[in-house]
Formats: structure tokens, sequence, C-alpha cells
């Protein structure tokens, strides 16, 4: 077993403009870039993105917003392990209220369909694709101010719920929903929670979610290119107002948007 520290994971991304690679930060919801020597590699049993560039390997890593600061082991193709550190991070709190409180404690009918929904979910970003040439070089997918950002412990109608995994952009409604890279449409559907959404597979386990959408213009399979339009900002499901809810999973870890914002983003 080899260990490395924050100072060399961040080293590992000194080429990050060539590679355009996501900014590592190794942090609950956030990214760790490491140079390994392999072609495959796992993180808490699941398959992580490697990226070459001029002989040189990078894993891409996913942490979960659950993750605990400290030693964590990143699993090699050869059998061996790296260990890496991931450094707290504090997220502020957010207290909402909704209005529809069915939205906040769902009747038991509500339950079965979450569920279904879930699992439908799930499966889209448990999907792990080689094939597909991964962009980990992202733009902002539609244009507004960030009114909630990602990690946000939240608060709803009094009661804790689960963090924020998102980026909430405070789009106008019928505005377009953009795809920052191209991917193919895993998943579409009119969710209970999140309203119309499309699920973006990237490859390589990187998956983008588009939420509370009023149209979708895309079916699932299809290829789409950077740019193309998915739908239009709405307010369908769990909602203040119309805005853009934008996840991006990474080995099935919900993580920082943030981070992959490389190219020239939305004017914000």
């Amino acid at each position: 077993m080899r260990t490395i520290s924050l100072v060399a994971i961040l080293a590992a991304v000194v080429c990050r403009a060539a590679l355009a690679l996501p900014v590592s930060e190794p942090v609950p919801g956030g990214v760790a870039v490491i140079e390994i020597a392999t072609d495959t590699a796992t993180f808490m049993n699941r398959p992580v993105m490697v990226l070459e560039d001029q002989g040189q390997r990078f894993a891409v890593v996913g942490i979960p917003l659950s993750t605990r600061p400290g030693k964590q082991q990143l699993q090699l193709g050869d059998g061996s392990s790296i260990a890496f550190d991931v450094v707290s991070k504090e997220y502020k709190v957010q207290r909402l209220t909704i209005e529809n409180d069915r939205q906040v404690n769902p009747r038991p009918e509500d339950m079965k369909r979450i569920k279904r929904e879930g699992e439908e979910m799930g499966r889209a970003f448990r999907h792990f694709d080689r094939s597909l040439a991964a962009d980990t070089s992202f733009s902002l997918p539609a244009q507004g101010p960030i009114s909630s950002p990602f990690g946000l412990r939240r608060i709803l109608n009094g009661q804790p719920r689960n963090p924020h995994s998102g980026l909430d952009i405070a789009a106008r409604e019928g505005d377009d929903i953009l795809a920052p890279a191209a991917g193919r449409v895993v998943a579409t559907g009119n969710y209970f929670f999140n309203g119309n959404t499309v699920l973006l597979d990237h490859g390589q386990g990187l998956v983008t979610m588009y939420c509370h959408m009023n149209r979708i213009d895309v079916r699932p399979g299809e290829i789409v290119k950077e740019g193309q339009r998915l739908g239009i900002v709405g307010k369908t499901g769990r909602v203040t107002g119309p805005h853009l809810h934008w996840s991006v999973s990474l080995n099935n870890a919900r993580v920082d948007p943030n981070l992959f914002l490389t190219k020239t983003a939305a004017g914000i």
C-alpha cells in the first residue's frame, strides 16, 4: 500500500488544463484526482473513472457526502491500493418552507411511487459505460444566479432532510436547459420530488441530472451534443419556484458541480 498526502493529490492535477480534469478537492461531496499506474480502479467497491494523457493515468474519484474525513483507500486493478486523505468541509444550513406538505411528508401511497422512482434513478446513477469518451469539462446548463449551492444541510418545514445534492440555478421559467457536455440520455421521467427530469451519461460513471423541468425535449437512448437543448426550466416536483436543479454524480456519489465548470460558463 502506498500513502499520498493532500499536497500530492493536488499536485497530480498540474496538467489539468491539458486534460480538462475536474478540480481536485478531496472532501465529502468532492473529487479526488490521483495519478495511478493501472488502467482500472475502484473506490468503495465501485468502478471509478480513469483518464489518460501522455502516458499518465489519473483516477477521478467521486467522494460521497456521507464520507467521514480521514484516510480512504483507492483499490487498483493490479490488487494494490493507494491511501488518500479526505479532509473535512463544513456546509451551510438552509431552511425552506414548502407549501405542499405532502412533498415533505409523503403519504403511504406516495412511498411506493418514490421507491420505484428511486430505483429507476439509482440504476442510471450506477451505470458505468467505458465506451463513451468521458468529458469532464462542463459549462452551466442554464442562465441565472445560483439560488442554492451544493451540500446545504436542508431543513424543510422545520424538519432536517438530506443535504442538497446538486446546484440550483434560478433560471426563468421557459428558459432553455442545455447539455453541458456530450452524453447519452439514460432516463427521463416525471418523479415525485424531482418533477420532470432528465439523466445524462457522460461515460465512466459520470452522470448528470436535470430536475423540475417544464418540458423534456430528449428521449432515453438519444445521443446529445454539447449545447443541445434538453428541455426548458419549470417548477414541477418539490419546489418553491421555477429553477433548475442540476446534479453531478461520479461513481454513484453526488459531488459538487462547481468542480466540473472548467469551460467558460454561462455568465454567472
